[in-house]
């Protein structure tokens, strides 16, 4: 399937490891011109040199988003350097750093660069064609998880922005949809953190899969990638669920 992504420009947060450096890869294989920023410069450098390999223009460069002015500078700066943003995907998490508990950390990573990422890339979305933006939730904040804590509830109110983001966009041509993945494992996340420390606790969650296994960054990239690309483009204000059957709810 063509996904018609071919030269569409990309603004994708938190992007040097993980589901976002997976996103970004495919995006990159399928032609768009990206940019993305991460803390870590060597992971920076590191991503910038693979990407640049599939041809297209590609802007890395590391950033800590908790600095708000320098985050929504740099988004400016960024869409001004690749000539327009038609997909953003706000990715950047306090869970990166293991601050699932801390209220303010959450609250200024996932919801304030969320909401200051779209406030800032509108004007540039809307003179788009095929406008959209992904937003990073969890399965955390869809049925209890663990224990009561911020990423939960907050990645639970991201979930309720989306939807009504994307009533509001709708009628200026942009798009928003919602994935809200499970349980995902990659080298140096936080599950494999889990793994040396709580081994129970990470042999009770992969018991709890209905695949019977765990899911990798990318398959959540893929969904990312079809949810913005044109051959998704009907699909707005929905959230998309990528856990694998973690998750026991039956979804309406």
């Amino acid at each position: 399937m063509d996904l018609g992504l071919q030269g569409k420009k990309v603004i994708l947060t938190g992007g040097s490891r993980g589901i976002g450096r997976a996103a970004l890869e495919l995006f990159a294989q399928e032609g768009c011109d990206v940019a993305f920023f991460s803390r870590n410069a060597e992971q920076v450098s590191q991503t910038v040199d693979a990407l640049s390999r599939h041809g297209g223009k590609v802007i890395g460069e590391p950033l800590d988003m908790l600095d708000h002015d320098a985050y929504t500078d740099w988004l400016t700066s960024a869409a001004d350097r690749l000539g327009g943003c038609d997909i953003f995907v706000p990715g950047v998490s306090a869970s990166g750093s293991g601050a699932t508990g801390d209220w303010e950390a959450c609250f200024a990573a996932d919801i304030k660069g969320t909401v200051l990422g779209c406030e800032t890339l509108q004007p540039m979305l809307e003179k788009s064609q095929a406008a959209a933006i992904v937003i990073m939730a969890s399965t955390a904040g869809t049925e209890t998880f663990l224990m009561p804590q911020a990423y939960n509830a907050l990645k639970a109110a991201l979930i309720a922005y989306s939807g009504q983001l994307g009533q509001m966009l709708g009628p200026l041509g942009i798009r928003v949809n919602c994935v809200s993945p499970g349980p995902i494992k990659f080298p140096g996340g936080n599950w494999e953190a889990i793994h040396q420390a709580m081994p129970e606790l990470y042999d009770a969650t992969e018991a709890s899969f209905a695949l019977g296994r765990w899911g990798g960054p990318e398959e959540v990239a893929r969904t990312i990638v079809f949810l913005a690309s044109p051959a998704s483009s009907y699909t707005t204000g929905t959230n998309v669920v990528i856990d694998g059957g973690y998750t026991k709810r039956v979804q309406f």
